[in-house]
């Protein structure tokens, strides 16, 4: 065994307490995590932004800049003409939304309950009745649309509230001027559905815009199905 000398010993000692140091010293580590309190059932916790709460849509306009054209009844909004754009933009964000296809089946694939969730207006998560409803995988509820098929299909029967939690990371410019993947996460109905999937900057089919932004606005899609949506909020994580 190589016994190393005094000074040796002194020198490691010291090089990992400044690295201890260095540790402690970081915000992460000497910063106190803030309060929120939770909400319950699907309602938004304290630090939430609070997007639709069934009784106006003041958060929003519609995707040409007008005014929102859908419908708002009995706690929630129905797709209309034009899609809903909010007014606010955001770059990471935990959303919290509710959604329903129409409980009358009309059409099958594509054209059943067809709406869409595009964050930064770029990049979409699938709103589609997929209860026995045979589409490509990567088009199905819960899809990163045409990127991503969801790990498993947990859609509830058609007219019945489904709900997502998404979190969602933005793509980001590098100092070499490659984009750094963000990512997504989706919970469809509590089920895990897309796992730390990557986000690499190409926007999704017909996504209201594209390239690579630090913050953008949510946007519902109108695909032309009476689609319904309530409680809607967004933590922001940035």
């Amino acid at each position: 065994m190589r016994l190393c000398s005094a000074s040796s010993l002194v020198a490691a000692v010291a090089a990992a307490s400044l690295a201890w140091l260095s540790f402690a010293a970081a915000p992460s580590a000497d910063r106190e995590p803030p309060v929120v309190t939770p909400g319950t059932a699907g309602s938004p916790p304290s630090d939430a932004v609070v997007l639709f709460d069934g009784k106006d849509l003041s958060a929003w306009k519609g995707e040409d800049g007008g005014e929102p054209r859908w419908k708002v009844a009995e706690g929630f909004m129905e797709v209309g003409p034009k899609g809903l754009m909010t007014r606010q933009e955001f770059g990471a964000i935990q959303l919290h939304l509710e959604w329903a296809s129409p409980a009358e089946v009309k059409g099958d694939g594509q054209g059943r309950g067809n709406s869409g969730v595009y964050f930064q207006g770029r990049y979409e998560i699938q709103v589609l009745d997929s209860y026995q409803n045979k589409t490509y995988f990567n088009g199905q509820a819960a899809s990163f649309y045409g990127h991503n098929a969801p790990l498993v299909n947990a859609s509830r029967k058609p007219g019945q509230w489904q709900s997502y939690d998404i979190v969602f990371h933005p793509p980001s410019p590098g100092a070499d001027g490659k984009v750094r993947p963000g990512s997504f996460t989706v919970f469809h109905n509590g089920v895990l559905v897309q796992d730390h999937i990557p986000v690499q900057g190409d926007a999704s089919v017909a996504a209201k815009f594209s390239g690579v932004t630090p913050t953008g606005p949510l946007l519902l899609q109108d695909h032309g199905n009476p689609v319904r949506y309530r409680n809607i909020w967004v933590r922001k994580l940035d």
